[in-house]
């Protein structure tokens, strides 16, 4: 067979992982049918991927283009009683409307599941107006939140599943980025590999590449789908040589604090990697911004072993 090459088992190009995003319109219908507190707010964006059915259509809201309003009537409808799953990119969900946020779900001390996709970068040819690396950060400044950052689609669904019988405040922050398979769920952090130079904190969809960089390194990697609350229990309990590095998929030091929350007494040094402050004015692709901000294996390795050395 002249100008083939068949393939073996081993070359075969890897599946590509589930989207989260596309799992969250697919799950959408059941979540509502399966409790019926349940309401979705969205705000255009999902509207023409969800596909309701008439037994809960009429629990499906699309408030148009108002980010305001849209935390603000989920606020009014938890006061009811009901459970708002509240839909939209990461700096429409939580930046554009940080005032409802703080307000109509903090202060009013009532709860919903914001679900937000985009992540940082995602859609890089958007630019800054659709960019979400603060998102995590902004929350760190309010009371109460359980934040979730899945690194596959399987992961996604088992966190929104398990959050939505309840009444708390709830972040699920949901990447086009993935790892190749689920590693955990949470809420508690899972051991991936056990070293003695130190702890590499892997977050969410960077866990493959994190492994990827520091292959040969003597480290521990620890992976957290789940990052508030902090699970300092596991990281103490793990942790050989008093030197930690953070690896997050959003702005770069997010929880420098809540290492140090968890060594109170114990002299450590520790490194944040994550999106920098800078702007970056060229488009580009979500892989472009990765190594620009040092998130790629290649950042990652040389920031660790700098860091380490």
């Amino acid at each position: 067979m002249t100008g083939f090459a068949l393939l073996t088992a081993t070359q075969q190009p890897a599946p590509t992982p589930p989207d989260q995003r596309e799992r969250f319109y697919a799950l959408l219908p059941e979540l509502l049918a399966s409790d019926p507190r349940a309401v979705a707010l969205l705000a255009d964006i999902g509207a023409g991927y969800v596909d309701a059915g008439p037994a809960v259509a009429d629990r499906v809201i699309n408030v148009g283009i108002r980010e305001q309003l849209l935390v603000s009537a989920a606020g009014g409808l938890a006061l009811t009683g009901m459970r708002p799953i509240v839909h939209t990119f990461a700096p429409f969900l939580v930046e554009r409307p940080y005032e409802q946020v703080k307000l109509d779900l903090g202060h009013q001390d009532v709860g919903a599941l914001l679900v937000s996709a985009g992540a940082s970068y995602d859609m890089a040819g958007a630019g800054e107006t659709h960019f979400g690396p603060r998102d995590v950060a902004l929350l760190d400044t309010l009371d109460g939140w359980t934040v979730h950052v899945p690194g596959h689609a399987d992961e996604a669904q088992a966190q929104l599943r398990a959050a939505l019988p309840g009444d708390d405040r709830v972040y699920v922050r949901l990447s086009g980025a993935s790892n190749a398979r689920p590693y955990g769920t949470g809420p508690g952090m899972t051991v991936l590999r056990r070293g003695n130079r130190g702890t590499v904190v892997a977050v969410g969809p960077l866990a493959d590449r994190t492994l990827a960089a520091v292959e040969d390194l003597d480290v521990t990697v620890l992976y957290a789908p789940t990052v508030r609350p902090f699970d300092a229990a596991t990281l103490r309990s793990t942790l050989s040589e008093p030197d930690v590095v953070l690896v997050e998929p959003y702005l770069a030091g997010t929880s420098v604090r809540r290492v140090a929350e968890a060594l109170p007494d114990v002299r450590h040094r520790v490194l944040g990697l994550g999106v920098g402050t800078a702007e970056l004015r060229r488009y580009g692709s979500p892989a472009d911004h990765d190594a620009a901000h040092g998130l790629d294996a290649d950042g990652i390795r040389r920031s660790v072993t700098r860091f380490l050395s």
